[in-house]
Formats: C-alpha cells, structure tokens, sequence
C-alpha cells in the first residue's frame, strides 16, 4: 500500500528545508542523493507531463517547494522500485490526493495473453507502454496488416521489417506494417520510406547512447531502470518527430 508522497518524515534526505523554495538546480542536487541518474531534462519531462507543479518567479524561474521535492521523488521511486508507467502513477497520485488509498498494481502473470494485432495495441497513445507480448508470425503479420507475401516481401527488400534470428516478427513490426500499408494508400511507396527508417535508426542510436551507462551499471535496479528510461525517451522522440513534421507542415493540431 503506498502512502501519501509529502506525508511522513523525508527519506534519504529527499526534502528541502520546510517553507524554503529552491532552484530545479538545488533540486537535482538533493535528489541525487538517491538517484544518481536523475537530470534536469527528467525533472522537466514529468513538470510537462503534469506530475509536479512547481512555481514561477516573475521571471520564470521554477522555484519548487518541500512537497514538491517529495512528490518528485516519490515518482522516482515508484519507476526505479516498480517499474510503473507514468500513466499509472498520475493515476495513483490523483487517487492519494482524494485520500484514498491504493495498492501498486501487480504485473500481469507470464501466461496472460494480449493480443498485438488488436487496434489498441497498434495504434495507442503516443509514448504509451505497451504490454510485452510474444513474436508474431509471418501469417499472423500479413493478416493484422491486410497485405499480401508480395507486398511484405517489398517491405523487407527496404528495411522496414524484418525477422528475427528465430524467426518470427516482434509485437511492434505490426505497428510497422499496418502504418506502411496506411501511408501507401496515399500513393507513398517502401522506398520512400527508406528515409524515416534511417532517421529512426539515427534516434535508436542517440537512446541507446542515453542509457547506456545506466546498464553499465553495477545496481541492477539501475540497470533496470534503464529499461523504463529508454521508453521515456523513446516516447519524447516520436513526439519531437511529430511536432517538428506539423511545424514543417504549417499544421496545427486542435
């Protein structure tokens, strides 16, 4: 059962002096103590997702308050110990809030099954964890996508998708597919593609770069945190993608 964030003595000295506002600066400095990984980038990613709101100074300066810095390393906690998406701990917050009281939610067993052709897994919320599944066959693969041995034969000519060592394609390589198949209803051939695959590639890479320290490294509860990590960035690189293809486009999104 979790307790309440700013409830309770400070642990590893995770709060500032009570009534005392203090810089993102001084922030990641008392936070270290006891995630050693965190960055200013990460304290900001979860101000813009909403987890934390600290205030503004006339100039625009954070200034973050005792409860703050609790609630702030609470959320680490919960993703280091836990291994839970920020969808679930905003929830868990808001229900802590109420005064409610909650229980982490335990992992779905090994056996349960989710489907990686179903609409919700292909086309989820941008940056949205996705439950880990099994590999997806090469039948299995052309019947979610609605194409043709022809057309995924194409596909892999250019690099879009490929199998695996073992055989078999991984849950995401049906996302692939069905978005390939989308964009050439609009007249977009594989080979014009060929472009977004190398530019993801090139992001892969930067990710990879992210986090490798944390596998390095000798925790293995940083170690796993690595996991959760590359996610995050994983979902903050699609939505640069996409902010930067509307700004292109001169689109705006309502």
């Amino acid at each position: 059962m979790l307790r309440t964030p700013t409830g309770g003595a400070p642990k590893n000295g995770t709060a500032g002096t009570a009534g005392r506002l203090v810089s993102i600066g001084t922030v990641l400095t008392t936070l270290r103590d006891e995630f050693p990984e965190v960055t200013i980038s990460k304290i900001r990613f979860l101000e813009a997702e909403g987890l934390v709101e600290p205030r503004r100074t006339p100039s625009g300066y954070r200034k973050f308050s005792t409860d703050d810095v609790e609630r702030l390393a609470h959320i680490l906690r919960l993703q280091r110990d836990h291994y839970l998406p920020l969808k679930v701990i905003r929830e868990q917050l808001e229900a802590l809030a109420r005064g409610e009281q909650i229980r982490i939610p335990a992992p779905p067993a090994n056996g349960d099954a989710t489907d990686p052709t179903g609409q919700a897994a292909v086309y989820g919320e941008v940056g949205r964890e996705r439950p880990t599944v099994a590999r997806v066959g090469r039948a299995e693969l052309l019947a979610a996508a609605e194409v043709d041995e022809v057309q995924l034969v194409e596909w892999e000519s250019y690099g879009l998708l490929a199998e695996g060592p073992d055989g078999g394609f991984d849950a995401e390589a049906v996302t692939v597919a069905r978005l390939v198949a989308d964009l050439g209803r609009f007249g977009l051939e594989p080979r014009h593609l060929r472009a977004m695959k190398a530019a993801a590639d090139r992001e892969a890479g930067l990710v990879e770069q992210v986090v490798a320290p944390l596998r390095r490294h000798r925790n293995p509860q940083t170690r796993a945190h690595a996991e959760a990590t590359m996610k995050e960035l994983a979902g903050l690189s699609v939505r640069l993608h996409e902010a930067l293809v509307q700004t292109a486009l001169g689109v705006r999104l309502r």
